[in-house]
């Protein structure tokens, strides 16, 4: 998510800890800030959402007469007394005080999804329904802008994994495992392929596989829903591409910490980022 650009930044001078380079451009900034509001909006919100069914299927319908459901979060009345449950394929798991029974046992909430990770806390599913679908927007807008900005730009190049970048994933790999993160202009073999699946293919698939439940939607565009094989699979698909962008996240925000934080948030606020004396010209 970056706009590398190869000369140093205006004023600044190699010294000891490296040289200021101009690394993320206006538009770059601004959709990722877009981005991180948007998804910290979209998750509890679908979280909320998800609780007022939370089962997923495979398939177009579902029902009493289907067998197709893939996942299922619930609560039911045990030996020992009430207790959540997850059904995952087929395999049950005890997730009391966690997953569809939380609270503990003085104040037992019977619900997929504890409020702490929900928007609002507790069960509001048109106020959930409102937020969601207004942040699904703004992730779509920021995905334009930072689209627009790639093409002209140009940087979209940067993402592009070449066959190079394959040959060196090992290596990248293993230097990450040690917590060794070199700061270079261009990407990492690692960093392009994670960015590359992200905005290529995650985030496009959120916003299609969103799409496809929409009844506005299929009036409109009728082939959106078959291009995911139903109305059912195409909320699995959304449910688990956002897992996906959550782990992404996390894991994101961990590596900000372990690579060197202050550098990383300046340049997404100001555009410049310190890279290591000996990636410099």
């Amino acid at each position: 998510m970056t706009d590398s650009d190869k000369s140093p930044a205006p004023g600044a001078a190699p010294d000891a800890k490296g040289i200021l380079i101009r690394r993320h451009g206006l538009l770059t900034r601004v959709s990722h800030w877009a981005w991180v509001i948007a998804i910290f909006m979209l998750v509890p919100t679908g979280l909320q959402i998800f609780n007022a069914h939370p089962t997923l299927y495979i398939g177009q319908q579902s029902g009493f007469a289907f067998d197709n459901a893939v996942l299922e979060i619930g609560a039911r009345q045990g030996t020992k007394g009430p207790e959540g449950y997850t059904v995952l394929f087929g395999q049950r798991l005890d997730t009391t005080g966690f997953l569809g029974l939380s609270g503990g046992a003085t104040r037992p909430d019977a619900v997929a999804f504890p409020g702490s990770m929900t928007i609002p806390s507790f069960r509001d599913l048109a106020t959930g329904r409102v937020v969601h679908f207004f942040f699904a927007w703004v992730l779509v807008g920021a995905l334009a802008l930072w689209l627009i900005s790639a093409l002209f730009t140009r940087h979209w190049r940067a993402l592009v994994p070449t066959a190079a970048d394959v040959r060196s994933l090992p290596r990248d790999l293993t230097a990450h495992a040690r917590f060794r993160f070199p700061r270079h202009r261009t990407y990492s073999p690692l960093q392009k392929l994670t960015y590359f699946s992200v905005l290529g293919v995650l985030l496009p698939l959120i916003i299609l596989s969103g799409l496809a439940m929409s009844p506005a939607m299929n009036a409109g565009w009728p082939w959106l829903i078959d291009l995911f094989g139903g109305r059912q699979t195409a909320r699995t698909i959304h449910f688990a591409a956002m897992v996906l962008m959550a782990l992404f996240v996390l894991i994101h925000v961990v590596m900000v910490v372990l690579a060197g934080p202050i550098n990383l948030m300046r340049s997404m606020i100001t555009g410049r980022y310190r890279i290591d004396r000996e990636a410099g010209p």
